[in-house]
């Protein structure tokens, strides 16, 4: 805030030692102190909006993001501690990732729920559902012409999506081993998947 002296000119409020913003900024977050926020906020506020304006140079988004930093400040501010740093240097972090926050949101894309990726496709065409129904009955066929072990190990890789090691902890079998039994498992199924045909 600046006071108009008797000769016309402005004059600044005096400036906060690192002592008074330390304590402003423990106060507004013990107690939520109004006036040690104010002195906050008549400190920084001018500070924090050049810093955006330095890097955002549009004078109303630097005016938002000093606004936002402010009330970041007030909300966060038993999280500030003294012993770790000075506020001016909290403040500005806080700045700096208000900043930073913003920019990411930007580079978001809108949603648009008109979208047509966003769309869900429609129910399948008759020959498309009956050819997969079809498949998927061939698969049953084959993998139960499969010995159980075979069957089952193609089961957990394949469709529980389980890994190999694994598959080798829960069976009790070395790593070499599963993999093999599954190449071969594989080998039958596609040989009787062909015989189907």
């Amino acid at each position: 805030m600046r006071k108009r002296m008797r000769t016309g000119k402005v004059r600044s409020l005096p400036e906060l030692s690192v002592e008074e913003m330390s304590h402003c900024l423990v106060s507004v977050g013990r107690t939520r102190d109004m006036a040690a926020y104010e002195r906050l906020f008549r400190h920084f506020g001018p500070r924090i909006r050049s810093y955006m304006m330095k890097r955002a140079s549009d004078p109303a988004l630097a005016e938002e993001l000093m606004q936002e930093t402010m009330m970041m400040v007030w909300r966060k501010a038993e999280l500030f501690d003294p012993a770790r740093g000075n506020a001016s240097a909290w403040i500005f972090t806080v700045a700096r990732n208000v900043r930073v926050d913003s920019l990411r949101k930007m580079r978001r894309p809108e949603f648009d729920p008109d979208d047509p990726a966003l769309v869900p496709d429609g129910p399948e065409a008759p020959d498309v559902q009956f050819e997969q129904d079809e498949n998927a009955a061939r698969m049953r066929s084959a993998l139960s012409g499969l010995p159980e072990e075979q069957a089952e190990l193609l089961r957990m890789s394949f469709f529980e999506e389980v890994s190999h090691s694994i598959i080798a902890e829960r069976l009790d079998l070395p790593l070499g081993t599963v993999k093999s039994r599954i190449r071969a498992a594989f080998s039958r199924l596609r040989t009787a998947l062909g015989e189907n045909q």
